[in-house]
């Protein structure tokens, strides 16, 4: 077999893309969007037809032009995410509007809409995660969703106080970034190991995984944002794990043994602290952990960057 084909017998692997081809290509059990991927993917002739049926749907219901963008978005998002369940077996993320990172309130209410649309289409609840961003306020959104039978995939996490956070709220899914961290490090610590299991991200994910088994908690690890294909060997094991069309590719391509590195049963038995995550203790930490702090705030401004520009497409090729 190959270094996919082994890889997936440890682990479920999941497609991080909005490009239905790369889904079919490589047989993922779930895949992940957000809306850099769908910026991405909505710009290619191909997938034109998803935006002009979410504009047709959402000019019947308003004349309000920011009413309209909004609607045209949320359709957006789950047209892509309708098309993607048609190929993969399992579940598909859709992400909340990044803007509402630190409103409660809000990001309940669209995974509400969002949700409500996927079941108006005969989609099953059961299949569909919410992706938030795993600010406090994040967190409490999806603490009140799950226990709605709404599941969620909270991201853009980037440290243990962050996860542990999320399985005490009953989070269904964790996506602790990897890539991103180590991009910190190389340029805020001059990090330059080639040694993947010295990889700070995949030493973060780690540690988060094996919290998690040490104490039960039901919350599943879909380890994110990788650098390279030795990152994702080195976390063989993890529950789950997302990967570009490119590193899937190259993880193909790759007769390299994938041996199980991450280890439920092992964890058990490890001396590990248990730490109790209110918003006193949450709070503190994440702002004694610098790279957190910094990529999850940069994470947030990138999101809703290209929601902007996603923004700006649709009014200019589809609302005008």
């Amino acid at each position: 077999m190959n270094s996919l084909e082994q890889l997936k017998q440890i682990t479920r692997v999941v497609a991080d893309t909005g490009d239905f081809a790369s889904i079919v290509s490589f047989r993922p059990v779930d895949a992940t969007t957000n809306p850099s991927l769908i910026y991405a993917a909505a710009k290619q002739e191909k997938y034109r037809h998803l935006a002009v049926k979410a504009a047709e749907e959402v000019k019947s219901l308003t004349a309000d032009p920011e009413l309209q963008l909004s609607l045209c978005l949320d359709r957006l998002a789950v047209n892509f995410g309708l098309e993607i369940l048609k190929i993969v077996p399992g579940r598909v993320s859709t992400e909340v509007d990044a803007r509402l990172s630190f409103d409660t309130e809000g990001t309940i209410e669209k995974a509400r809409t969002l949700i409500g649309l996927y079941e108006k289409a005969g989609i099953s609840r059961e299949r569909i995660l919410i992706k938030v961003a795993a600010t406090w306020e994040g967190i409490r959104a999806a603490e009140v969703l799950e226990k709605e039978g709404i599941h969620c995939n909270l991201t853009l996490l980037f440290s243990k106080i962050q996860a542990i956070a999320c399985a005490e709220a009953g989070v269904k899914l964790i996506s602790p970034f990897v890539g991103r961290i180590l991009d910190w490090y190389k340029k805020e610590k001059g990090f330059a190991s080639a040694d993947p299991f010295e990889d700070p991200g995949v030493v973060s994910v780690t540690e988060i995984f094996n919290y998690y088994k040490k104490f039960g908690y039901a919350t599943e690890v879909m380890g994110a944002s990788f650098r390279n294909k030795g990152e994702i060997v080195a976390l063989a094991g993890c529950d789950l794990l997302t990967v570009s069309p490119a590193l899937l590719g190259e993880l193909e391509a790759s007769q390299e043994p994938v041996v199980r590195q991450l280890d439920a049963g092992k964890a058990k038995a490890m001396p590990i602290e248990k730490i109790h995550a209110d918003e006193k203790t949450f709070r503190w930490l994440m702002n004694e952990d610098a790279m957190a702090t910094d990529k999850l705030a940069e994470g947030i401004r990138r999101f809703t960057e290209d929601l902007i520009k996603l923004e700006e497409f649709i009014k200019a090729g589809f609302l005008s």
